[in-house]
Formats: structure tokens, sequence, C-alpha cells
């Protein structure tokens, strides 16, 4: 006999979740104003972050290491710097939006301990004003890829609509780490380890083609089928960082394998995330 008290719950919840968008859209603001109130930048404090890492990165990377310079396919582009934000701004939407999500039931206890709303609205929250602070990085990107003369505008549309993707992925994950963060607090300071070898072991710094070719040279793994390059293509990462560059970099309509990677990766991650979230939801006061 179906579990029909379980059924019911669920429906009222996503009923209560979609109630809670006014909440869903105050929380949000409240995130976007309060992280650079009262300083004189404002906004534009957002840019400091990447501009340090891109000129590190390409200090290191395109100078010390002489990583080779990759040709934008039909723009034409040979920047490494252009390229590398290509990569890097979709990576550090996604690390500032899981680093905060894994720990944002418990920073928040007063408020779940406090009143009954869907919780689910503060993790989505801290997604929505991390997309806000990287549209606006995105545009700077697009401003100046255009200045160095690629022609980024008809390709904008679908960008956006990556951004999107890349943003249902992050928020799946970050429900998924904060429920599991609720359990286990150890999670938030490993959390930050991981992400620091996924960061290196996604083709950000250096093109998939240097990949390829170790790839190449080692052939199958420990005797299997399995390539070096085939491992990489398993990082979920890896064709949203392609699918960015394409559009941004080169200029070109991506892969076709990357597109339906990324979809998968986004739509199964929110789908779990937010069926384990609801579960999980009307027992979080009393956890934490």
């Amino acid at each position: 006999m179906a579990d029909t008290r379980g059924d019911s719950f669920q429906k009222a919840y996503f009923r209560d979740l979609v109630a809670s968008r006014e909440l869903l859209v105050n929380l949000t603001q409240r995130e976007i104003r309060g992280k650079y109130k009262r300083t004189a930048l404002g906004q534009l404090w957002s840019l400091a972050n990447p501009i340090a890492a891109i000129i590190v990165y390409t200090f290191i990377f395109s100078v010390v290491f002489r990583v080779p310079a990759q040709i934008g396919d039909p723009s034409g582009l040979n920047n490494y710097a252009l390229w590398l934000v290509c990569g890097l701004l979709p990576w550090l939407f996604f690390n500032s939006t899981i680093t905060l999500g894994v720990r944002s039931i418990v920073d928040n206890a007063n408020l779940v301990q406090k009143v009954y709303f869907p919780r689910l609205v503060i993790p989505l929250s801290l997604t929505g004003a991390g997309m806000v602070n990287w549209m606006f990085e995105m545009a700077v990107l697009a401003i100046a890829l255009t200045i160095f003369g690629a022609f980024v505008l008809p390709w904008i549309p679908l960008t956006i609509a990556f951004m999107l993707l890349l943003g249902v992925f992050a928020a799946g994950l970050s429900m998924l780490l904060s429920i599991a963060n609720v359990h286990f607090r150890d999670l938030a300071y490993l959390l930050t380890v991981l992400l620091q070898f996924w960061f290196y072991l996604t083709p950000i710094l250096y093109p998939i083609s240097l990949v390829q070719a170790q790839s190449d040279r080692w052939g199958g793994l420990l005797g299997t089928p399995i390539t070096l390059v085939d491992l990489y293509k398993v990082n979920p990462m890896e064709p949203f960082v392609s699918i960015f560059r394409d559009l941004l970099y080169h200029n070109t309509w991506p892969e076709m394998s990357s597109v339906w990677a990324a979809m998968a990766w986004a739509f199964v991650t929110f789908a779990v995330g937010l069926w384990v979230f609801s579960k999980k939801d009307k027992n979080l006061a009393e956890l934490i």
C-alpha cells in the first residue's frame, strides 16, 4: 500500500515552497545588499577576487610554465588571460555557491528554530545572490572580449542559459551538502580541501588537449580501456568550462556531448537535492 502520508507531505511542502517565493526574493536581496554594505566600492568588490586570481594564474601558467596560448576558432583570439577567465569565472561562482551553501542551514540555526518555513529557500537564496554577482562579472568579461576582437553579442543568450543551468547544478549540490553538514559538521571543512583538488583536476588553468596528449601516451589505465581523459570527462565541471569557452572565447556552438552532460548533471543533481531536502526539512530544527 502506498505511503499516502508521505505523498501528502511532499505535496504540502512544495505548495509551501511556491508560497514562499517572496521570502526567497527577500533573502536573496538581503544577501546581495548585505555583502558589500557600507563599503566605498560596493559591488565593484566582487571583481577583486577574480582579477587577483587572473593576475596570479596568468603569471604562473603563462609566463613561468609557458602553457601554450589557445587560438580562438573562429574568433581568432590569442590571449591566455581571456581564455583563462572564460573558465575561471564559472568555477568561482560554483565554488562560492557550494562553500556558502554547505553551511547555510547551520549558520541560520536561529532562524530555522524560531519559525517554520521551507528551509530550502536558504540555500536557494545564496545561489540567487551568487548568480547576480556572477552576471556582473560576466558582463565585464563580455566587454573585455569585445574590445579584444571577439564577436560575443550573438552568444549572450546561450551564455545566460548555461549560466542558469550551472546555477541549477550548484543549487542542487548545495541542497545535498547543507543537509549532510547538519549530520556531519566536519563536512564544511573537508569540502574546502576537496575543492582545491577539484579545481586543479578541472581543465581551467590548462587546456584539455594537454590531458588528451598525456592520455594517448598512457593508453588504458591499469590494463582497462578507461583512459585518463575518460576520467576527466566524468568531472561535472568539465563540460561547463568547455561550453563557456566555446561560446565566449571561440564564439562557436559547444559540443553536444558537453551540452548533454551539463544538462544531465544539472537536472539530476537538482532533482535528487530537492527530494532529499524535502524529506529532511521537517526535522532540521531538532537536528541543529
